[in-house]
């Protein structure tokens, strides 16, 4: 690699990565489609000029990581993004109800955050500075009925990243979760922007002034509020059978 690539950025997807690029990093994008990482790649160099460097991997597998690790030989990483992940079934339903199949999931949205932070954790140490940004969910924050799988896994991200930030702060390490609700994405089949729900673009562009205001973040005001507002519902209601009635009968409209 050249030798410019010092301060560099690893992260996935290529909205916040494009923020970055923007303020001066190199970045090195990894993720399972070539094609779209050709044309990611392609599309910051021009519009930024920095260095891109893409590295093809699927992380629902867990054989990818010595490859990972042996493309990011001598660079400098700064700052790491830990935004990949998945959702097994866009619509909420009981547990039973779901794919016999949650292990792609758990490589997705578990494994990957805790391997790619172990590659890049130690150099960081070293250096004594660094950041490293974990993406959860809102659905993270507290159990999710009729999302079980995916609230549980993105629950891990909040906690994994609370306790390393204890572990590494000293160090002059940002350890920190960010916990968005709705955001216009694939994933989330593109509902329409408005106050609450955030374009992709939009959104990573307040969280990077949210960087060093705690450990865990909803990463937008509007969230923020949001969050604080869901945290005055009794949990005797949220997980009410009306409130979970309510949400099989959205299922069952538009599926």
């Amino acid at each position: 690699m050249p030798a410019l690539l010092k301060n560099t950025c690893v992260g996935t997807r290529s909205d916040k990565i494009s923020k970055l690029a923007k303020r001066g990093l190199n970045i090195v994008m990894i993720s399972r489609t070539l094609e779209k990482l050709q044309a990611a790649a392609k599309g910051i160099e021009q519009a930024t000029g920095r260095h891109i460097k893409i590295i093809q991997a699927d992380f629902t597998r867990d054989d990818i990581y010595e490859n990972i690790k042996e493309n990011l030989q001598g660079l400098e990483i700064g700052i790491l993004v830990n935004n990949v992940g998945m959702i097994h079934r866009y619509f909420p339903c009981h547990f039973l109800s779901g794919p016999d199949e949650v292990q792609d999931l758990i490589h997705c949205n578990i494994s990957s955050v805790v391997k790619m932070t172990r590659l890049i954790l130690r150099d960081m140490e070293i250096r004594r500075k660094g950041l490293v940004l974990n993406i959860s969910s809102g659905a993270g924050r507290f159990p999710w009925p009729l999302f079980s799988i995916y609230s549980s896994t993105k629950a891990f991200v909040c906690t994994f990243s609370r306790a390393l930030q204890v572990e590494y702060k000293e160090k002059g390490i940002i350890i920190q979760a960010l916990t968005p609700y709705s955001i216009s994405t694939s994933m989330t089949k593109h509902p329409n922007p408005n106050m609450m729900t955030k374009t992709a673009d939009g959104f990573v562009k307040e969280s990077l002034d949210f960087v060093a205001v705690g450990d865990e973040t909803c990463g937008s005001l509007a969230h923020e509020i949001l969050a604080c507002l869901i945290d005055l519902i009794p949990s005797w209601m949220f997980y009410s059978d009306a409130f979970l009635t309510h949400f099989i009968k959205y299922k069952d409209k538009f599926q």
